[in-house]
C-alpha cells in the first residue's frame, strides 16, 4: 500500500477519482495522488537498483505512487507487474500508470498468488520486487471502509470487499479463545483475554456493527489509553490483520518473490509495525546465512549456501522532515536484499 509524504505542485489527476470514491474522500484522494510522493521514494528506487529494460513487480500497488516512478525508471523496454486487492485503489492506480506508459499489468489479487499469476504470463524471473505494506490513505480517510475509528463507519476492514469475512463477522461469531489470540498475536494487546471475554458476553445483547461503537466499547472495558493513543488502536490493527490474513500472505508472498528473483535481483520491503518487520528480518537473515550441518563438530560442512545478501543491516527510516510532512510515515522501516 502507498503512504504519501513530500509535496509537489498540484495537478488534477482526472475525474476518475471523483467517480471512484465517495465525496468524503474525493478531495483528499485527489490531493494525495497529485501532490505527494510515496514514503521513502528515493530510497526505494535506489535499493531496487532499477535500470531501463528491467522487469519489476510492485506487490502492493496502492494508488500507484511507487509504481509510476518504477515505470519511468524501467522505460518503454521494461515491464511492470503489480498486485492490488482493493478494487477502488486499483482503478485509480491504473489511470495514473496509463499517464506514464502502457508497459504494465495489474492483477486484482493478493501477492501471495505472485508466483502463479506471473507464471501464467510466462514469467519465470524478475529483476526487482517491492512490497509497501500497510494501509493506503483512502482506507483511513473513507469511513465506509471501517479501518479507522476517527469517523464512524461499518466494521468492515476488508481490502477486497468482493469476498471474505468482515471485522464485524469475526467479533460477533468467533469463540473467546480465537478472539483473544487475534488481539494478542496481531495487536500485542496484553489485556486480550479480558477483552475477548467481555465481547463474547456482551454480543449476546447487542451485535458490534460500527467502528465508533466498538472503539468506545474497548475503551469502556480496558480503560483509556496513553495520551495521544486511543486504547482501541492495537485492537483495530489486530482485527485488520486477521480479516485480511496479512501476515500469512506476507510470509508466502515474500518467499515467492525471492524465489522468482533473477541473480543480482533486489527485493525491497517497507513495513509499518513490528510484526511485519520481524517476518521480513527473520526471512532475510535466514536466507543470508549458510545452513551448516549441526552434526559437524567443526561447523565447516554447509548443507545449503545462502541465497541472499543484505543490502542494509539495519532498517532505513524516514527523515524527520518526511515524518513532519506525513505522520503516517513515522513507523516505516525499509529492508532490502540482493539475490545471489
Amino acid at each position: 500500500m502507498t503512504h504519501y509524504s513530500r509535496a509537489h505542485t498540484f495537478k488534477p489527476l482526472s475525474t476518475f477519482v471523483q467517480k471512484t470514491y465517495p465525496r468524503v474522500v474525493q478531495k483528499k484522494c485527489t490531493e494525495f495522488v497529485a501532490m505527494h510522493q510515496p514514503v521513502l521514494l528515493e530510497e526505494c528506487l535506489k535499493y531496487l537498483g532499477l535500470k531501463p529494460g528491467m522487469t519489476v513487480v510492485d506487490a502492493t500497488l496502492g494508488l500507484g505512487g511507487h509504481s509510476s516512478e518504477i515505470l519511468k525508471a524501467v522505460g518503454p523496454d521494461g515491464y511492470l507487474f503489480a498486485f492490488e486487492k482493493d478494487e477502488e485503489n486499483l482503478k485509480v492506480a491504473n489511470e495514473r500508470l496509463k499517464g506514464v506508459g502502457k508497459n504494465f499489468q495489474i492483477f486484482h489479487d493478493s501477492f501471495d498468488s505472485l508466483k502463479d499469476r506471473l507464471r501464467e504470463k510466462g514469467v519465470s524471473h524478475v529483476d526487482a520486487v517491492l512490497f509497501d505494506l500497510g494501509l493506503s490513505s483512502p482506507h483511513i480517510d473513507d469511513p465506509v471502509r471501517g479501518f479507522s475509528f476517527l469517523k464512524d463507519g461499518p466494521l468492515d476492514m476488508r481490502f477486497d470487499r468482493s469476498h471474505g469475512r468482515t471485522a464485524a463477522d469475526l467479533l460477533n461469531s468467533l469463540p473467546e479463545k480465537e478472539l483473544a489470540d487475534i488481539f494478542f498475536k496481531f495487536g500485542e494487546e496484553r489485556a486480550s483475554r479480558k477483552l475477548a471475554k467481555a465481547i463474547c458476553e456482551d454480543r449476546r445483547k447487542e451485535k458490534f456493527v460500527s467502528t465508533k461503537q466498538f472503539a468506545d466499547y474497548v475503551e469502556r472495558v480496558l480503560g483509556r489509553g496513553k495520551p495521544g493513543r486511543h486504547r482501541a488502536t492495537k485492537v483495530f490493527q489486530a482485527l485488520r490483520i486477521a480479516v485480511n490474513e496479512e501476515l500469512t500472505a506476507l510470509e508466502l508472498g515474500l518467499a515467492q518473490a525471492i524465489e522468482l528473483l533473477a541473480p543480482h535481483g533486489h527485493v525491497v520491503v517497507l513495513s509499518y509495525h513490528s510484526l511485519e518487520d520481524r517476518i521480513v528480518k527473520n526471512l532475510f537473515k535466514q536466507l543470508a546465512t549458510n545452513l551448516r550441518d549441526p552434526n559437524d563438530p567443526f561447523g565447516a560442512r554447509v548443507l545449503s549456501k545462502k541465497s541472499l545478501s543484505l543490502l542494509n543491516k539495519k532498517p532505513i527510516t524516514p527523515s524527520a522532515e518526511e515524518v513532519s510532512e506525513n505522520s503516517r510515515a513515522r513507523s516505516a522501516l525499509l529492508r532490502a536484499a540482493e539475490k545471489l
